[in-house]
């Protein structure tokens, strides 16, 4: 059975199935006016992780109100809404990812253990949000072509 959370929490294929079709990712939207957002899933990690180098070069530690992102430029401050109980928190982006089975079902955002935590969904392991931009960080990556 696909997991979506460690921890033996899985779904069934139908629920996978509703839950990516209602989820699915929406491309950020960006103008002179309005800041990105966008829409989908985020999930979580750390264990495996923790104080190990990030692809913005600094040490991740499950505790700090960290995040990483596949295409927003590292050291991007963001605001992350969780859908199903309106907690928000802000995090910066300092990794790449979501990568995996997360990423195969349609999650746009992993968050520390720690920012889980405060955005209260460490036992699901994965919720719906809503990412806004609050500054664009300088990404080191393209820096460096």
């Amino acid at each position: 059975m696909p997991t979506l959370a460690g921890r033996g929490a899985w779904l069934p294929p139908v629920i996978v199935a509703l839950i990516i079709s209602l989820s699915t990712a929406v491309p950020a939207v960006e103008s002179a006016s309005a800041p990105v957002v966008q829409l989908g899933l985020a999930s979580w990690y750390g264990p495996g992780f923790h104080g190990k180098q990030t692809a913005s070069g600094e040490i991740f530690d499950q505790r700090e109100m960290v995040a990483a992102h596949r295409t927003l430029p590292l050291g991007s401050v963001i605001q992350v809404t969780n859908l199903e109980n309106g907690r928000r928190l802000i995090v910066r982006v300092i990794d790449r990812g979501p990568y995996g089975r997360n990423y195969r079902h349609g999650t746009i955002l992993d968050v520390s253990r720690g920012a889980a935590r405060r955005l209260g969904f460490i036992r699901d392991g994965i919720v719906r949000v809503r990412i806004r931009v609050l500054e664009r960080g300088g990404d080191r990556e393209r820096d460096a072509d």
